[in-house]
């Protein structure tokens, strides 16, 4: 993984760069090399999906009209062991065993490692020598060692309208270094039922809805790294999420806590494109175009709890995050009410 490339979208650019691995496994053929892409990297997508939903909320207190604030935010869902690996049964592929003919195996996903090194053997048709195999290496995952953290990173802005409306948008601007391309923008609405009571003013505590919608693209230019002739090789990706989110917060000059409950349900599409030519160095197959897509989808309920800290026009707050990753963030705010 590029040692370069900005804390955000850092889990992305790991996952989709791990792509040049995956691929010298489509010697096994396609249906074999979908597969295993899929049980890969899904733990990774997931996660990274419930990452850059966190924060989108800082207090159920809607602002006034024309009161805004402005966010930078990180974000990172934590990992369980049981995401850093996964069972790969040979029974569930055409031509991919283990040259100690172990039925299945747990191996690393793009979130862990296999120590020790884990290989396979991949069982391909030569058109002349016939039936013929070669010993894989399996991937690792993103970094020298097992991810622990899934971070994300990005600015966000708010904006008061009326009557307990707030609208809100993030955004990271497209980034583009070296083989990756990155981008990533969002919309929120937060509607708060407390400012429509008469007695308003006067109670200690706030309570909103929120609705919010992340998209993130990325691409990664596989042509250079592949080790697989062909051309215009590159593997592209996008996620898209929803949240729907009821919030509760006090109303204190200074410090405040705020917790709700909320869902989230997101879908992510990768898609390995181009031209790539299996070959063993001295006969050429044919060409395989636009190989395969994979995708994941996360659909789960969460629960949050944070606090803010208001000093003057500076903000503080830091929140926590219970569902099937979960998730911690800060963000450091400035605004007026």
């Amino acid at each position: 993984m590029k040692k370069i490339f900005p804390l955000v979208l850092l889990s992305l650019v790991g996952f989709v760069s791990k792509a040049q691995d995956i691929d010298a496994l489509l010697a096994a053929g396609i249906e074999d090399a979908q597969r295993f892409a899929n049980g890969y990297l899904m733990p990774g997508t997931n996660g990274l999906m419930h990452s850059m939903n966190a924060n989108w909320f800082n207090t159920a207190d809607a602002k006034p009209l024309g009161g805004f604030e402005i966010s930078i935010i990180a974000n990172a869902s934590s990992v369980k062991d049981d995401n850093k690996m996964f069972n790969l049964n040979t029974a569930d592929y055409n031509n991919i065993t283990f040259p100690d003919n172990s039925a299945s195996k747990m191996v690393s996903t793009v979130l862990g490692e296999n120590d020790p090194v884990i290989f396979v053997e991949v069982e391909y048709e030569d058109p002349i020598f016939g039936n013929q195999t070669e010993i894989i290496e399996l991937p690792n995952g993103i970094g020298s060692s097992s991810a622990d953290l899934l971070p994300t990173a990005f600015i966000q802005g708010a904006l008061g309208l009326s009557k307990g409306i707030e609208i809100k948008a993030r955004f990271v601007p497209k980034i583009d270094a070296e083989e990756v391309s990155l981008s990533m923008y969002g919309a929120g609405l937060q509607f708060e039922m407390t400012k429509w009571l008469p007695a308003d003013k006067v109670l200690p505590v706030a309570i909103s809805g929120l609705v919010a919608y992340t998209h993130l693209d990325g691409s990664y230019d596989l042509t250079d790294s592949s080790g697989i002739q062909g051309d215009n090789q590159r593997i592209e990706s996008k996620t898209n999420t929803w949240l729907f989110q009821l919030i509760a917060s006090t109303k204190l000059p200074v410090i405040n806590f705020y917790g709700g409950l909320g869902y989230i349900k997101g879908k992510s599409e990768s898609d390995l494109l181009g031209t790539y030519i299996v070959t063993d160095g001295i006969l050429t197959s044919q060409p395989i175009v636009d190989p395969f897509s994979i995708s994941s989808e996360v659909s789960s309920v969460r629960g949050t709890i944070g606090t803010k800290l208001k000093l003057g026009f500076f903000r503080l707050n830091a929140e926590y995050h219970l569902s099937e990753f979960n998730a911690f963030s800060v963000g450091l705010n400035f605004g007026f009410r």
